[in-house]
């Protein structure tokens, strides 16, 4: 079904944009090649320029190791060099009181309460290994700038905009699926990215390296994940008012993507519930989950005064049933939130239903993760069987465009 645009201003924006048709189906195969909603306003940013993202964000570092892998870099304390570092050289920098401790193999080079060690290349890398504690190495592209903070170093990894994008395709993707898929994942990944650019900007970087932005542990060097960020750079997908997407996805819908209200309480014109074969058979698809009767009683009397002396009511809380996806357990009146108890008792989806067997309930339930947007897996499936990136990108987001940032910076500022 082809979107009817009514004539306005943007009209000269669709003529330099890839407008997506506006199916729930996908009607035609071509040839194959993780909280509340997040802003969307639309930054002027440019793909080519450095993004900060802290690094190791998750981990308490105190220690660790730094190896260039290529180039020449340029140590930096509290701003004056103090020595410069090739492919054969090791430093060591550690935490110590209010101050970094700095050693080569062979010198106590001092403290500082500022350390950056950069290149004249931003496509030079190094390698990181954590001691304390202790990890296995990872490996990034461009700089890397560390500070005291609340006894802990933190770690800030300065990069250009498309390695990060790639490294985080590898890192919410992993290896091994199509260079379409992984076009898929790029432009998401690039998305978010732009719409976030600001999100942790008070604290001295543009985004973190876990699933509160989005998971990053460094370079890939997998040819079709690069050759997929190169092919889609600088496109974005945006919403009928140019602002970008919140560009979410989760692991496997259970053959049916959820409404954004039903998880955020937040309508939203392209995050809307499709019915998704294509991931029925992925591994994600199904899981079990066994509760005692009386625990799963206790918990919804005390938490939401639901009514289980009552006969009716008890039979029913302990036949919920949903061959569609529901946001609320819903009885006399009572909305439970299925949101909460996913929460609550770390279930893998709000897709369940409940099944008694003696003083034992089984929680059959579809699919993994918050159900909105993309799903990995049926989008997966989805380009091994000959969809382009393009079809799903229209499968999963209703109403959308497909441009190039350029051409949304330009239309915004004129």
């Amino acid at each position: 079904m082809k979107i009817i645009i009514r004539i306005t201003s943007l009209v000269l924006l669709f003529m330099v944009c890839f407008s997506f048709a506006e199916y729930n189906k996908p009607a035609k195969k071509t040839a194959a090649s993780k909280t509340s909603p997040p802003s969307t306003g639309t930054p002027y940013y440019s793909t080519d320029e450095i993004i900060k993202i802290r690094i190791y964000s998750q981990l308490k570092a105190t220690a660790l190791m730094f190896a260039p892998t290529n180039g020449i870099y340029e140590v930096q304390a509290d701003g004056r060099t103090i020595l410069k570092l090739d492919s054969k050289g090791l430093l060591k920098i550690s935490w110590s009181g209010d101050s970094i401790e700095i050693k080569t193999t062979e010198n106590n080079l001092g403290r500082c309460k500022s350390l950056k060690i950069i290149s004249d290349d931003i496509e030079n890398g190094f390698k990181l290994r954590l001691l304390s504690p202790d990890k296995k190495p990872r490996f990034y592209d461009g700089n890397l700038s560390v500070n005291v903070e609340e006894k802990i170093l933190r770690l800030v990894n300065q990069t250009k905009m498309d390695h990060y994008i790639a490294g985080v395709s590898e890192a919410e993707a992993g290896k091994r699926s199509t260079l379409e898929f992984y076009k898929v994942q790029a432009i998401l990944a690039r998305t978010y990215a732009l719409g976030h650019i600001q999100k942790h900007v008070a604290d001295g970087y543009n985004l973190c390296d876990q699933v509160h932005c989005q998971v990053f542990y460094g370079k890939t060097t997998d040819h079709d994940i690069l050759e997929a960020v190169k092919i889609t750079k600088g496109q974005v997908v945006v919403d009928q008012d140019l602002q970008l997407i919140s560009a979410v996805f989760h692991s496997n819908s259970g053959g049916q993507t959820a409404n954004s209200e039903d998880v955020w309480g937040t309508s939203t014109s392209y995050l809307r519930s499709v019915k998704d074969s294509f991931c029925l058979k992925m591994p994600n698809a199904r899981w079990e989950r066994k509760m005692a009767t009386e625990d799963w009683l206790s918990y919804l009397k005390i938490r939401y005064k639901y009514p289980v002396e009552d006969s009716l009511a008890k039979s029913f809380a302990l036949n919920f049933k949903q061959e569609h996806r529901k946001s609320n357990i819903e009885y006399a009146g009572l909305k439970i939130p299925l949101k909460n108890v996913r929460t609550d008792f770390q279930l893998k989806s709000t897709f369940f239903s409940i099944n008694p067997q003696g003083d034992t309930l089984i929680f059959k339930g579809r699919g993994f993760g918050h159900g909105i947007g993309m799903c990995q897996e049926g989008a997966m499936c989805m380009t091994k069987s000959g969809y382009s990136y393009k079809d799903v990108l229209s499968f999963y987001y209703q109403k959308v465009h497909l441009i190039d940032i350029k051409e949304m910076n330009f239309f915004k500022e004129n």
